[in-house]
Order: structure tokens, then sequence, then C-alpha cells
């Protein structure tokens, strides 16, 4: 009887196709939920827009969430630069190809490196610090007292902090682009013994501006979703300290994944552009 059970039991879970899964359909209606709640978010914050700008905050946050951010994401840039310099010298040097890494950094760092890494080195760094402010505001009332003030937090909150991001996170890669060529030029002095004016002469002559405009034109859309999934994480935040630290993982890990989806199909859209960008 009891192999009966077990049998029949088993075939059932072998039948269940695979979306009504109980985990998997609670997994599916949570991006939705998530999804759906952001782009609700987008359609009031343009509407927002329309007004008058709180210029003094929208400073403040430019200069707590850009200029702040310069330290980490110009280390980044600089050992990425070193690193992968190092590592093209040591696959190309079985061709003869070492006189190549200037090219191949200057490459590699303006159209995807640079922007991707920056976008996600402030993702971390601002998207878990919008999310968690505006996360403790929201469970401590505050943001309900703005409302009952008479104010829109979206106006207030959400769209100096969108603003900001935006306008930084291109100002940001250009940094970021200039010291991972810096970080290669070291290891093609110091350790590969390529002479400092080679490898300048070559990044001049292997960079276009359409290499660079390509990497620095995705970089608002990576800063408008940084913001504006932190900014809705934070706000939608409930059950006190845990949950504004399960809201701050959630945005961190949205907002990385939406920096490399958003990369893929702005590339694809950049490289078949019959007008440059490619």
């Amino acid at each position: 009887m009891s192999s009966d059970i077990y049998s029949t039991s088993s075939l059932l879970i072998h039948r269940t196709p695979w979306w009504k899964l109980p985990r998997l359909r609670r997994w599916f209606e949570k991006v939705a939920f998530h999804l759906g709640g952001i782009g609700v978010m987008t359609g009031r914050l343009f509407k927002e827009a329309r007004g008058r700008w709180e210029w003094g905050e929208i400073l403040r946050q430019m200069d707590s969430l850009g200029v702040q951010s310069i330290a980490i994401t110009n280390l980044t840039a600089l050992f990425t630069g070193m690193v992968l310099a190092l590592q093209t010298a040591y696959a190309l040097a079985q061709f003869g190809g070492k006189l190549f890494v200037g090219r191949v950094v200057v490459l590699s760092v303006t159209r995807e490196l640079g922007p991707v890494l920056t976008a996600l080195m402030v993702a971390a760094r601002c998207g878990a610090g919008i999310t968690a402010e505006l996360g403790t505001m929201a469970v401590t009332e505050q943001v309900d007292a703005l409302r009952a003030l008479g104010a829109s937090p979206l106006k207030k909150l959400v769209l100096p902090r969108v603003v900001a991001v935006t306008t930084m996170l291109p100002l940001l890669t250009m940094l970021t682009d200039f010291l991972g060529m810096i970080g290669g030029l070291f290891i093609a002095v110091f350790e590969i013994k390529i002479g400092a004016s080679f490898y300048l002469s070559t990044v001049m002559q292997s960079t276009r501006y359409n290499d660079i405009l390509h990497g620095l034109c995705k970089t608002p859309f990576f800063g408008f979703e940084i913001a504006l999934i932190g900014c809705y994480n934070g706000l939608s935040a409930t059950g006190g300290a845990d949950g504004v630290g399960r809201s701050t993982t959630v945005a961190v890990v949205m907002a990385s994944i939406a920096v490399l989806a958003t990369d893929f199909f702005l590339t694809k859209i950049f490289l078949s552009l019959p007008w440059g960008l490619n």
C-alpha cells in the first residue's frame, strides 16, 4: 500500500510542468511584480520631472553618489588595466604579439570593460546606499510624513538621485577609461619592457571616437537603471531593519543583472547602426 502511494506521488511530481512548481512560480511572480512596480515608478517619475527640480539636492547627491565613488572606480580601472595588459602579453607572447598590448587594452577598456565595471561598482556602492537610505526612511515612516506634508517623495527623494547617478556615471567612466590605459602603461613599461612612447603611440593610433562613444553612450542607461532600482527597492522596504537588508540585497543583484543585460542589448543595437558606433 505504501509503495503504491509512493509511486503515485512520484508520478504526480514527474507530471507537474516546471512552470507550475511552487518555488519557481513564486520567483516569476516576484520578478513580474518588481518589473511592474519599476515601470509604474518610471512613468510617474517622468510626470514629476516636468516641474521644478530641486537643484540643491541634485548637487548634493552628485557629490555623494558620484564624486565620492571616484576612488573605488579608479582603483578598479587601474588594476583591471594592469591585469588585462599582463594577461594579453602572456597570451600573445607565443605569437610574437606583445607589441599589440596597447591596442587590446584601449579597445577592451573603452568599449566594454570601462563602462560595465564602472556601472557595477556604482551599483554596488550607490545602489546599496540609496536603498538603505530610502528603506530606513520608509520603515521609520519619514516617507509617509513627506506625503502628509503634501510633498511628493518621487520629486524630493527619487528624482535628485536618478539625475545625479545618470549624470555622473559618464564622467566616472571617462576617468575609468583613462586609468585603465594608465594601468596597462605601467605593466607595458615595467613588466613587458615596452617603451612608454611606443605604448602611447599605439594607443593613440588605435583609439577612435566611435570606440569611446560606444562605451559612453551606454552609461546614462546604466545610471538610470541603477538609481531607479535602488529607489524602488528602498521605498518599498517593509519589516524594519531586516526588511531594509533584504531590499538592499535585492537592489544590488537586480541592478547588476540589469547592467549586464542592458549592455548586451545596447551593444547589439550600436553594432547594427548604419551611421556609426561600431
